[in-house]
């Protein structure tokens, strides 16, 4: 009875706290303080440069002991995991090193975790269990084997997350319990690690409201700029999106975004989701920047399947918001013919005033009328040159937006080129160091990219699907009835439907859409024209009918 008036009270008072404060003004408010960090991001980070700085000192310190230094480095790492990826993997392969020259198996074991975990949030699967298969248990101690069960529940939650394949993702969902159910029994049943995988549970089995029950217990304790705020809060905003209270939702991403930028966290998910909330309601403008910020940190921090992900949706916000300049462009235009046409005729009005005044030179009286006619006339003229400057200057301005739009287009262009490069200096290192089997192991494993071609499929078929819910039903409208296209269970769009949804995006060459879906042109056209066959209008028109799917002027 006492833990049912208990619940009872945390709930009444969940209501109190949150009932008066998802309204519109609320939200607003934190969209202006998210602003306002956003700004002061470079401060931030500058902060973060800092400290990272003070620790390397101590490490560069000739007299320092090994104990010391992967006391130092284990900072660094802890510093970094969440800023700089690469930076990440350097230190812990340094740890690795000092552990190994220590003879030191707890702290070769304890960097082996660290490693295992980052690999994993990075998608590099296989490498994360090939790394946790070096670690001999037995020998763990209690610490260690909780890091070492909470590493296999981490990698086989991603797996879980990101498999396409039925029966794989039963196989993990398996593993994962089990590896649960060992972590747990090392848990105090109180501590956030146990709370947080009790509330990920309950959002498995489709209960939000549990999920929020415990979330509302782990907030408590958590701070404003850490990491654990920032996934708290954005756990938090998931179970209310589930529920589809969006607004609840909206006001706990941005809460767990401006976490991310005061604790400089660079591996972050909360912007990108802000993001695609914002741009969902119409806000072009706000969706259009924090994508753009979303894309700079992953890049940042080198996250592929981040960059991934906010590729997906990249596109689609620029594409609105390119539209959305456009049209101002075109309004502009409207308002400067006018003008243009407005002077046009001030023109001819002044030179007919003018031949009047000559014709009426020996009427002073007229002459005088005449010219008050022509002083107000010429006031006139004063405002309409005012205001035709007033819109140049606005044409001026959007003219400057466009070229930021097309500075930042580039400047992603520039990163990808880095990025290329450092790959080119990596195989180029191990060349020079003779590490063939490394280079060789580093490029013959296919399975990152057909993970990360599946993770492209599932993030496109969801994103399309967002902005276009009812396309399978209306490209199946255009097919004869017994020709319809019907999914297999669990699958979202398949390859036929994919071609379509691209053409209906406006890619129609097959080679580009060849490109994209990872097929020969042969088949895309195939599929094109299989599909084409089915319809049940006109062959030629099929194509027309699906580019107005959707549309706002269908």
């Amino acid at each position: 009875m006492l833990v049912i008036i208990k619940k009872i009270f945390v709930l009444s008072l969940l209501v109190l706290i949150y009932s008066s404060s998802f309204g519109d003004n609320e939200t607003n408010s934190l969209l202006k303080q998210l602003d306002n960090m956003l700004d002061q991001r470079i401060q931030f980070d500058q902060k973060k440069e800092s400290r990272l700085k003070e620790l390397k000192s101590f490490i560069a310190d000739p007299n320092i002991s090994s104990d010391e230094k992967y006391h130092f480095q284990n900072k660094l790492i802890g510093e970094y995991e969440a800023y700089k990826f690469d930076s990440v993997i350097y230190y812990i392969s340094q740890n690795k090193v000092l552990a190994q020259e220590l003879q030191n198996n707890t702290m070769l074991n304890k960097t082996r975790i660290q490693l295992s975990r980052i690999l994993a949030g990075s998608g590099r699967y296989k490498e994360s269990f090939d790394v946790l298969a070096e670690i001999n248990r037995n020998i763990l101690t209690k610490d260690l084997l909780k890091d070492y069960f909470s590493a296999f529940v981490l990698t086989y939650n991603e797996l879980i997350y990101h498999s396409q394949v039925l029966e794989y993702t039963k196989q993990y969902e398996n593993l994962y319990t089990n590896y649960v159910d060992s972590l747990l029994s090392t848990l105090q049943a109180e501590s956030d690690e146990y709370l947080s995988i009790v509330e990920e549970q309950k959002l498995y089995e489709g209960n939000p409201e549990a999920c929020l029950e415990i979330n509302t217990k782990r907030l408590k304790n958590a701070k404003l700029g850490d990491r654990n705020y920032s996934i708290i809060t954005f756990q938090r905003a998931l179970a209310y999106e589930y529920l589809g209270k969006l607004e609840h939702a909206k006001k706990f991403f941005i809460l767990s975004a401006i976490s991310d930028i005061q604790g400089s966290i660079k591996d972050n998910a909360s912007l990108a989701k802000l993001a695609l909330l914002l741009f969902n309601e119409g806000d072009i403008n706000r969706a259009y920047r924090y994508i753009n910020i979303s894309f700079e940190d992953a890049d940042f921090f080198n996250s592929k399947l981040r960059l991934i992900n906010i590729s997906n949706i990249l596109p689609v916000i620029n594409a609105a918001f390119q539209n959305e300049s456009e049209k101002q462009k075109s309004r502009l235009r409207i308002y400067l013919i006018i003008i243009s046409i407005l002077f046009v005729g001030l023109a001819s009005s002044f030179l007919f005033i003018y031949k009047q005044m000559k014709k009426l030179s020996l009427a002073r009286s007229e002459l005088q009328g005449v010219n008050r006619q022509l002083k107000s006339l010429n006031n006139e003229l004063l405002g309409t040159n005012k205001q035709l400057i007033a819109l140049n200057n606005e044409l001026s301005e959007t003219n400057h937006v466009k070229e930021q739009y097309i500075g930042n287009f580039l400047n992603i262009c520039s990163n990808y080129i880095d990025k290329l490069e450092n790959f080119r200096k990596t195989v180029n290192k191990k060349l020079a160091n003779k590490k063939y089997i490394e280079l060789y192991e580093m490029t013959k494993s296919k399975q990152i990219v057909d993970l990360e071609i599946e993770e492209f499929y599932t993030n496109f078929d969801n994103t399309f699907l967002h902005i276009y819910p009812d396309f399978v039903e209306e490209l199946n409208a255009l097919l004869k009835k017994d020709e319809v296209i019907i999914l297999k269970k669990d699958e979202v769009l398949n390859t036929e439907l994919r071609i379509y949804a691209l053409i209906r995006l406006g890619i129609t060459d097959s080679s580009k859409i060849a490109e994209l879906l990872r097929y020969s042109v042969n088949t895309i056209y195939n599929y094109r024209v299989k599909i084409k066959n089915k319809a049940a209008i006109a062959r030629d028109e099929f194509e027309d009918h699906i580019k107005k799917i959707g549309s706002f002027s269908k």
